[in-house]
């Protein structure tokens, strides 16, 4: 047929569509291994076994080598997906998987025990590995409806994740539009109460009741804070309004001022009513955990209601070696006379 004869006719060319898609099953394990310096004793090639799980209709494990598998990796933590499910000669089960730590993304390997050992994963002797896996069951092919013209939407492009911190963080920075000055240690900052008054219940209710309102009008006001340091108080308002903890900029900078910084921090968060900040210096404090420190981070969270950071010290005073050199430092002794609560807790805790 000629081309004019198909113009003239008025006909339009046929247009069909079709797809081949995977048949999958996905799920994930997750695997915790507590008392991870004992696992250091299993020899090289030898493995710890998780529960057996079922995904995609076949019987899974995952084999925990805590000196590598062998030789070959006897300074790597080794971890594999093994099928336990008996397959005829000649099948083949299909899959995808990836580790990671939990809520992280995935691991990048090999992850050696020195690098493990020095991360922030490993708390309180413990660390959880997930395992993420897709069972591809078959491939198939599968009609569609005839493409419609693309939608209008497709010329714009998707929109950015949001910039509401940084444009926040923007306005902190230059003070732009602020109606009240805080005075903390001889410093000044300058911030917005609109701003505070909706992150924190503790800085509406200060800055919005009917006295201070009055008294301000249309001029800044001036609030004194005593007891919290001028760099506590500056991370603080970087958290309020970026949602983030203030990063550190000089990466030398030593161990215990990162620690004093975060028991302050947590101080000041609880203060004001700041529950994310609370749980950020919670989880950081977790990570600085050891002998010479255990004792005075137990106190700071049994007096600020940390559960979480309380039960990561217990944890870690729950293992005979570390209870014993803990016990010999006067930090101990002086918590055994002002804290009989704690010690209580710790004596019905040895005693399970």
């Amino acid at each position: 047929m000629s081309t004019e004869a198909a113009a003239a006719g008025g006909g339009e060319p046929g247009r069909s569509a079709s797809s081949i898609i995977a048949d999958t099953a996905m799920g994930y394990h997750v695997l915790r291994i507590d008392a991870y310096s004992l696992t250091k004793c299993t020899p090289t090639g030898k493995c710890l076994k998780s529960c057996p799980f079922t995904i995609g209709g076949h019987r899974w494990r995952l084999r925990y080598y805590p000196n590598g598998e062998s030789s070959d990796s006897a300074d790597c933590i080794s971890v594999y997906l093994s099928l336990e499910d008996a397959i005829p000669k000649g099948v083949s089960v299909k899959t995808q998987f990836q580790f990671r730590f939990v809520d992280e993304a995935p691991l990048e390997l090999p992850v050696t025990s020195d690098e493990l050992e020095k991360s922030e994963h490993l708390v309180a002797d413990s660390f959880a590995i997930r395992c993420d896996l897709v069972v591809i069951k078959e491939f198939r092919a599968q009609e569609d409806t005839a493409p419609a013209p693309a939608p209008a939407t497709c010329f714009v492009p998707v929109p950015p994740p949001s910039d509401l911190c940084r444009h926040l963080g923007d306005l902190l920075v230059t003070g732009k539009g602020a109606d009240v000055v805080f005075e903390v240690g001889g410093e000044t900052f300058a911030a917005h109460r609109c701003v505070l008054a909706a992150r924190s219940p503790v800085f509406s209710a200060e800055l919005f009741d009917d006295a201070m309102t009055k008294e301000s009008g249309a001029t800044a006001v001036i609030i004194r804070v005593d007891d919290m340091e001028p760099q506590v108080f500056e991370a603080l308002l970087y958290f309020v309004y970026n949602d983030d903890l203030l990063p550190e900029t000089d990466k030398e900078r030593e161990r215990r001022i990162s620690i004093s910084m975060c028991q302050h921090l947590l101080v000041a968060a609880d203060r004001y009513g700041l529950e994310r900040l609370k749980l950020l210096c919670e989880e950081k404090l977790c990570g600085y955990i050891d002998v010479g420190t255990v004792v005075i981070i137990l106190t700071l969270a049994d007096q600020h209601r940390c559960k979480g950071l309380k039960k990561a010290c217990l944890g870690f005073l729950g293992w005979p070696a570390n209870l014993r050199e803990v016990m010999a430092t006067e930090e101990f002794d002086h918590l055994s006379k002002s804290c009989p609560s704690i010690m209580k807790e710790l004596i019905a805790m040895l005693g399970t």
